[in-house]
């Protein structure tokens, strides 16, 4: 049975996700900061980020990507044209990739994986491409794998990351209207194998109607903890 060595999780509200590894490997999921309703205020910054992951181009999930990377500096990783795009803006480190790709960082091996969601980017009024949207499927050495599903609906093949990755905890959105609702989210968890969802994507605004409670009761009976981190709270 994995256990956590050490490792921390933190929701920052919305799809925004912080994770510090055993090893002190530092990673930002879906930079959204300084305009996020929930992000929690007085949350202490890390004093490094070793890497940023986009699940797609959305304002919500990488509107801070480029302060981050004026403050650390971190490796940014993304489908290729999203990348593409972050390069453009003076990213120096990207690495862009495509779905069911790998890539190691240090003690992570991060794999791009499928999510059903539009992708683009309000470039200043100009809408751009910003490639398809993903999420993540993130092997911490001796750590439980996790997995970050970005937006999405529900679709079956995400029975294939339980037979390929078996991650341990997933991130999945939960607030309905733009994505996966509760209902969803719950069926979402048993085909992927989690044992522990930490809900995201929910509360943020008004029309993200879904709660922890409603996937509690949809996994009712399910060997399937959900976990309702309030937003800057560490999962250790």
């Amino acid at each position: 049975m994995p256990h956590f060595y050490g490792m921390t999780l933190q929701w920052l509200g919305h799809a925004t996700v912080h994770i510090r590894t055993a090893k002190g490997t530092s990673i930002l999921i879906d930079p959204w900061m300084e305009s996020n309703p929930s992000f929690p205020q007085g949350w202490k910054a890390p004093e490094k980020i070793d890497l940023v992951l986009c699940t797609h181009g959305h304002g919500d999930h990488i509107g801070d990507a480029l302060s981050v990377d004026q403050r650390y500096h971190p490796t940014f990783v993304g489908i290729y044209e999203l990348a593409g795009w972050l390069s453009s803006k003076g990213v120096k480190k990207t690495v862009g990739m495509n779905l069911g790709g790998a890539f190691r960082f240090q003690d992570v091996t991060i794999c791009l994986v499928e999510a059903k969601h539009s992708s683009s980017i309000d470039d200043n009024g100009t809408t751009i491409y910003a490639g398809v949207a993903a999420g993540y499927v993130l092997q911490v050495d001796g750590e439980p794998t996790l997995y970050h599903s970005g937006d999405t609906s529900l679709f079956s093949d995400m029975k294939l990351l339980r037979e390929l990755y078996a991650p341990e905890i997933a991130f999945l959105p939960i607030g309905d209207r733009f994505t996966m609702g509760p209902r969803a989210a719950a069926l979402a968890a048993e085909y992927v194998g989690a044992k522990k969802v930490i809900p995201i994507h929910y509360g943020t605004f008004p029309q993200l109607t879904g709660t922890p409670k409603e996937l509690r009761d949809h996994l009712r009976g399910k060997e399937i903890a959900v976990i309702d981190l309030p937003p800057g709270q560490s999962l250790t």
